[in-house]
């Protein structure tokens, strides 16, 4: 767990993530729409969404697919580099022959290429991913590498002093993997709020956030929205916003936090 812990610290002292709270002044709350009589579940609906309460579909569908399988992956990197290579040019309806012209290669080159029988330089590459019209990083996906995965067991959570903690807020981090292929840093924590917790609704950091209440009422503020959370709610949101619980209206309050923002380069 002490390797748990250090290794989020690396990852900040990279600068991938800037998190201290910067106090900026409280907006207002927001309006919540009222109404009367007898109405029907479309307007019900409505009056929901003037409230902030319902969420608001995407504009354009989710275009990935979580049921997706990858490709196999190779252990080989020539082998893998070499069938990535073919499987573009098929897709461009190129011959070897069409792809020896553009590249400047040998058609027997580019046939020991693709056979993986001889590794390419960088050079080679760089002219290769031109001709394709694809990334160079492209050629290396369907080489086997080292997925990470955490398993944190029940009470072994790491308690953590996040830069603009307040007094009163526990944080438990709940795993962390650092550089990896996503390009994407990802902190899940479980907050604690009790009694001696202070309200402090301007914290300000990098990346987005997301909130699922557990237990206990909290009024959380972002930006100059109100939200009354209770247990199954949520909340996502830019984090670069000035954001967290304005009112502790119901204790103890536990909630998951989970930040994502960009890794270093």
């Amino acid at each position: 767990m002490v390797e748990l812990q250090d290794g989020l610290k690396a990852e900040r002292a990279k600068g991938t993530a800037k998190r201290s709270a910067r106090p900026v002044a409280n907006g207002g709350a927001t309006g919540a729409g009222k109404t009367s009589g007898k109405t029907s579940a479309k307007t019900s609906a409505k009056g929901a969404a003037a409230k902030g309460a319902a969420a608001k579909a995407p504009s354009k569908p989710l275009s990935q697919n979580p049921h997706r399988t990858s490709e196999p992956r190779e252990k080989n990197l020539e082998v893998a580099i070499g069938r990535s290579v073919r499987a573009f040019r098929r897709q461009k309806a190129m011959t070897v022959a069409d792809l020896s012209r553009q590249t400047g290669l040998s058609i027997g080159m580019l046939s020991k290429i693709e056979n993986g029988i001889t590794s390419p330089s960088l050079a080679t590459l760089q002219s290769l991913a031109h001709s394709l019209s694809v990334p160079i990083t492209a050629f290396f996906r369907r080489y086997e590498e080292r997925r990470e995965v955490m398993h944190v067991k029940s009470g072994a959570a790491i308690e953590m002093d996040r830069a603009g903690t307040r007094a009163g807020h526990q944080y438990h981090l709940l795993g962390h993997i650092g550089a990896n292929a996503s390009g994407v840093i990802v902190e899940p924590y479980l907050i604690e709020l009790n009694e001696t917790s202070d309200v402090f609704p301007t914290f300000q950091h990098d990346g987005i956030e997301l909130l699922y209440f557990l237990e206990g009422e909290v009024e959380y503020r972002h930006g100059d929205q109100a939200f009354h959370m209770r247990p199954g709610d949520s909340l996502f949101f830019d984090a670069d916003a000035p954001h967290g619980p304005e009112k502790l209206l119901k204790l103890p309050a536990r909630f998951l936090s989970v930040i994502a923002y960009p890794q270093a380069d």
